[in-house]
């Protein structure tokens, strides 16, 4: 690469903006590196070449649950928490506290199948990113991009932070789910909920400039329990996180009003959590990055979540998935893939609950597969895996579910529970910005 690689772009606090990346090395895009920017060719034994991914899949129903292209395959070994130094260097350290912590979990690891697919024009966006696009200073947002990750040749941290964040998630897409917390004695607490998504940032045929400093708009609304049904949250997710933070509202119904709230971001416990997640824990991270320093740490391979097709069934129940402990792990599936490393450290005189945070970002995706946050003494306190899939009916990678179990207390939260409701994540529905307005809002609370 003949882009500069500045140690100094490691640390947030003095990030300058960053020229595109080098003719040469976007050239590499679709011959030596896939369209995404991950390495095409696999490692030589158990990582295969890229050649393609899942294709798309046009008599697939908007809203059915994905039938399992790879259901034929038998796993290849397991991982329990009596071999874990025979595969310690493909675990994270999440990993091997969770097989420590719970002695009956165990990790199923599978061939491994480099399923993930995206539409050509989003291979088009991100080869027309990587020419133009450039990190805000202090990496509080980036320019010069639409409709996927910006940056497919990353330099540092952010530039991989961001990929994830403004990963191609198509266009709209709206479900209804169930998010449960299990305590330590395997109680639970659920709540339905009904999600809508607005992608302003992925417009076909959108111009940098028409987004308005726009990533998505969202609204979730509590359909149960009776005492939080009609509670709504809105949000407008902004490209520039410092200095035009995102605008949210939230609608209590026992207050009859929309009122603006300015704190949800950072480590605002999530609603209806059990406040075992906080906001910015959502999609694995999203926000503002700017309370840490980012470094990236490389490549690995691990074995991580993917192509969760089994747990993502509608033929489930949710009994069957949450267990006292974890989620079941024989319908969980695991992968040896690589991933990029990044960790962040919290910046002197900014507060958080987690003083530092790793995430491990899948090189086919920019999805971020699992994460970890350490406390102020430095113990490892959360780990967080999202279980993908390969939606082809739409070809994008996507959690069908994502948990966040919590070692202290021995509590988990799982969230993108569909499988009881008949229909998964329908990406065909036709929303636009209008629908996520206040005075629509408003409109839909008084119904």
């Amino acid at each position: 690469m003949k882009r500069r690689f500045l140690f100094a772009a490691l640390m947030c606090s003095v990030l300058p903006a960053i020229a595109a990346v080098a003719p040469e090395d976007i050239a590499r895009l679709g011959k030596d590196l896939t369209p995404v920017g991950a390495d095409k060719l696999g490692n030589g034994k158990d990582i295969p070449a890229w050649k393609g991914g899942l294709p798309l899949d046009k008599t697939h129903k908007p809203g059915a649950f994905h039938a399992d292209p790879f259901a034929a395959d038998k796993p290849r070994f397991r991982i329990t928490s009596a071999n874990i130094a025979e595969h310690r260097s493909r675990l994270t350290d999440g990993q091997v506290a969770l097989l420590q912590r719970f002695p009956d979990l165990y990790f199923e690891v599978y061939p491994t199948h480099r399923s993930a697919s995206y539409p050509d024009y989003v291979y088009q966006a991100i080869k027309a990113n990587a020419s133009r696009a450039e990190l805000m200073k202090y990496g509080a947002g980036v320019t010069g991009a639409t409709m996927s990750s910006p940056f497919p040749v990353p330099e540092n941290g952010l530039e991989v932070l961001w990929n994830h964040t403004l990963r191609f998630r198509g266009h709209s897409m709206a479900y209804t789910a169930v998010a449960s917390s299990v305590t330590q004695g395997g109680q639970r607490i659920d709540a339905l909920r009904e999600y809508e998504y607005f992608i302003q940032y992925s417009i076909p045929g959108a111009e940098p400039t028409d987004l308005d400093n726009k990533i998505f708009f969202l609204k979730r609304k509590t359909l149960a329990p009776a005492q939080l049904a009609g509670g709504i949250t809105l949000v407008h997710e902004t490209l520039d996180q410092v200095r035009s933070p995102r605008k949210s509202w939230i609608y209590v119904p026992g207050q009859r009003r929309l009122r603006r709230t300015p704190d949800l971001a950072y480590d605002t416990a999530d609603s209806n959590t059990n406040s075992i997640r906080t906001v910015d824990q959502v999609d694995m991270f999203n926000g503002a990055p700017d309370y840490y320093d980012w470094e990236l740490k490389g490549k690995r391979e691990i074995y991580i979540p993917y192509n969760a097709y089994k747990v993502h069934q509608g033929t489930l129940k949710i009994d069957d998935i949450l267990q006292n402990h974890h989620i079941n792990p024989s319908l969980l599936r695991y992968e040896a893939h690589r991933v990029w490393v990044v960790e962040a450290k919290l910046r002197l005189g900014y507060s958080h609950r987690y003083s530092t945070r790793r995430y491990y970002v899948d090189e086919d995706s920019w999805s971020i597969i699992y994460a970890e946050e350490y406390d102020e003494e430095g113990k490892l306190w959360q780990v967080t895996e999202a279980h993908t899939i390969n939606y082809y009916d739409v070809q994008l990678v996507y959690p069908t579910l994502e948990v966040t179990y919590d070692l202290d207390s021995g509590r988990y939260y799982a969230e993108g529970l569909d499988n009881e409701r008949g229909a998964t994540i329908d990406f065909s529905q036709e929303l636009d910005a209008d629908d996520f307005s206040p005075n629509a809002i408003r409109r839909e609370a008084v119904r």
